[in-house]
């Protein structure tokens, strides 16, 4: 059970906030996604990613060769509130357009 301390923790870096923006506003996310949105390595998006799936915060699914991250189901109401409050206050609108103009995007090609 994840506890507010723990989620706080993870928020408190930059990169594991705007993962968990993102995957709020999109659901599911591939590793190469994130890569491309928030212009980073893919080594150092997969640590931090990772980090999440190993709190409890985030769940990770492979499909075909990709690895697609969302939030955990059982992610507790009050930290989803938590999420939501942080994406009302920033909405991640730059990352998310740089999203949007990826080429042959997994997750659209998966669902």
């Amino acid at each position: 059970m994840i506890t507010p301390e723990t989620l706080f923790r993870a928020l408190s870096d930059s990169t594991r906030l705007r993962c968990l923006l993102l995957m709020l506003s999109e659901q599911s996310l591939c590793v190469c996604e994130f890569v491309h949105a928030l212009d980073l390595s893919q080594p150092r998006v997969s640590r931090h990613l990772g980090h999440l799936r190993d709190l409890g915060i985030v769940q990770d699914e492979r499909r075909g060769q990709w690895v697609h991250y969302r939030l955990h189901p059982q992610l507790p109401d009050w930290a989803r509130e938590v999420l939501q409050a942080a994406f009302a206050a920033d909405g991640v609108g730059d990352i998310r357009r740089r999203l949007a103009a990826m080429p042959n995007r997994p997750s659209i090609a998966c669902d």
